[in-house]
């Protein structure tokens, strides 16, 4: 008699969890314990630097070692008697948060690892020297760093694929449906953590770039648009090029400094959104024109 399509599903599910708990022990266990111990000897790189590489590593690997594959092994081996697995997976759900963490680190850790692999060979040596053992399988420590980014996905298409093979009066539907929903509200909450991570740092660059007024920087706003734009100056009829960054809370007009050392632009006035207005102008001299009055100033300007 073949096996029913749920349970061929959270067989799977139970490998492949398997070979994943294997892989968080080779980072936390190996990889991390080792490179900690030749920190601490101050050999390699400071402590401080391969506790950031690794971010939350110990306590994923804890949580699946000790709870999650425990309890999926329990569920495969009373399988007959009590067909489900979405009771576990609802328990797991939550504790998934724990890797918004680690994914909002996973870039930073890749470039720890390159910077600090060119500057201190021995920090190259050691994990070189992790890399040709038999468990790493010819792969690189990046890589194998790369799973945990990958398992969430994972879940989520194991168990919709359980969710659609199941009977409808399976006794596991409501759960399995329940845990579906749980985890797909997680891997929501580590694309958003990236999301969050990519735009503060696009909206760091940005103040870089504007010299990092003390003013200015706020983690909260948020650029809009940014591109060059004409002044037009009515006394001599004449232009000069200036920069735009407008952001939600204000309007930033920019002077392009020649040269760039440090910051490219020099703030030379800011405007509140709050109260601005813009008004296009039809200018038979200056075509694609506009008005843009704040509290602050009144500017004539022109678009390409």
């Amino acid at each position: 008699m073949q096996e029913p399509e749920e349970k061929k599903i959270a067989l799977e599910l139970l490998e492949t969890e398997q070979a994943y708990v294997s892989r968080l022990h080779l980072l936390d266990q190996v990889f991390y314990t080792e490179l900690m111990k030749e920190a601490k000897n101050g050999k390699t790189v400071p402590e401080e630097v391969v506790k950031m590489i690794f971010s939350n590593i110990s306590s994923i690997y804890q949580f699946h070692a000790k709870f999650f594959l425990p309890e999926l092994q329990k569920r495969m081996e009373d399988w007959s008697c009590n067909p489900r697995i979405g009771d576990v997976i609802q328990k797991l759900a939550p504790f998934l948060k724990m890797y918004g963490e680690y994914v909002k680190n996973f870039d930073k850790a890749v470039e720890l690892i390159t910077f600090w692999s060119e500057k201190s060979p021995p920090f190259q040596e050691l994990i070189a020297d992790i890399q040709k053992r038999k468990v790493c399988a010819n792969l690189t420590l990046q890589h194998h760093m790369l799973e945990p980014v990958q398992r969430i996905p994972r879940y989520e298409l194991l168990l919709k694929d359980y969710v659609r093979k199941l009977p409808p009066e399976s006794p596991d539907r409501d759960d399995a449906e329940k845990a579906l929903e749980m985890i797909f509200m997680v891997a929501k909450h580590s694309n958003a953590a990236i999301a969050e991570m990519e735009r503060l740092q696009n909206l760091w660059a940005v103040y870089q770039r504007l010299g990092l007024e003390d003013d200015i920087v706020d983690p909260s706003n948020e650029l809009i648009k940014e591109g060059p734009i004409q002044k037009i100056s009515t006394r001599n009829n004449s232009t000069s090029e200036k920069y735009l960054f407008l952001f939600n809370n204000m309007l930033l007009y920019c002077v392009p400094k020649v040269i760039q050392v440090g910051a490219e632009f020099q703030v030379h006035l800011r405007i509140d959104v709050d109260g601005m207005k813009v008004r296009e102008l039809n200018d038979t001299q200056f075509p694609h024109t506009f008005l843009v009055s704040g509290k602050q100033r009144t500017l004539e300007l022109q678009a390409r």
